[in-house]
């Protein structure tokens, strides 16, 4: 599948990567990237005052994630990722045009896509991810786009799982009670492979391993996502070697204490969270 980034103008290797979600979910992917690219300076947007995307109409999220991008714009970032399965699907067209070519643009969808194709030809696979994303059908449309890949895709909205995460409940019973229920759906029967279409998601990988069994592939955006980061910026010649101390600063549109204790937990006690609204 072909990228689908924007072209880049006038950046350094030493520019920061940009990234953002709805909230806590996007800090996984965050911190897959710092772990893949340890070198590289980040900037990271949770647009806590506006979760969840997921139940959102596309025109909402997009004037969102649109004034979230002018933000890391305006921070020169070199790379914008938007880690949010709603906003990938909803608004990634708008972005790359509002972005133009002032810095690359990167969804968690297509680098999905790619991974399935080379993996999961011929194998039925599941999705559960939030309403905007399910009901955009984009993974549908792409998948079927695959020459011959021959994928049985099913897929489930779960619109009760951010809230619950969002609310510091990920490690309560009540994530296992909510999971048996939609599990026990006949959308997500038989799968090989269940892609956990929410960045959130990932926050209770383990529980949602333990309610499909130990047959059926987890599959997370985290280090898929990390390693198309990594091979973007390598194409570009714009991975950071210079050695100079890494920048990493945190931005939310409201402080939650569920954010904070995620951030600091993911990153070190040294997070400062910064307040943009």
């Amino acid at each position: 599948m072909a990228e689908n980034i924007s072209s880049i103008d006038n950046f350094s290797p030493a520019s920061p990567i940009g990234i953002f979600d709805s909230g806590i979910g996007g800090l996984t992917v965050a911190k897959a990237v710092v772990e893949k690219l340890p070198q590289e300076s980040i900037i990271y947007f949770g647009d806590t005052l506006h979760l969840p995307y997921g139940d959102k109409s596309k025109e909402t999220i997009t004037t969102y994630v649109l004034r979230i991008v002018d933000l890391l714009l305006l921070q020169k970032c070199k790379l914008i990722l938007i880690a949010c399965g709603s906003a990938s699907a909803a608004a990634y067209e708008e972005v790359k045009k509002h972005v133009g070519s002032k810095a690359l643009v990167l969804n968690v969808i297509d680098p999905m896509i790619d991974f399935l194709d080379k993996n999961y030809r011929n194998k039925r696979v599941g999705l559960i991810a939030t309403k905007q994303t399910v009901e955009s059908r984009v993974y549908n449309d792409k998948i079927k786009l695959l020459n011959g890949a021959n994928i049985d895709f099913t897929s489930m909205a779960t619109p009760l799982l951010v809230p619950i995460i969002e609310e510091g409940f990920a490690e309560h019973e009540i994530v296992d009670l909510v999971l048996k229920e939609y599990f026990s759906a006949p959308e997500l029967q038989g799968i090989n492979a269940l892609v956990l279409g929410c960045t959130h998601y990932s926050v209770i990988e383990k529980a949602i391993a333990r309610c499909c069994g130990p047959n059926v592939k987890i599959i997370e955006y985290l280090d898929i996502v990390a390693s198309k980061v990594k091979e973007i910026l390598d194409s570009r010649g714009l991975l950071n070697k210079s050695g100079n101390a890494v920048d990493r600063r945190f931005y939310v549109s409201e402080y939650t204490k569920a954010f904070a204790e995620k951030a600091k937990m993911f990153f070190g006690a040294d997070v400062n969270l910064q307040l943009f609204s």
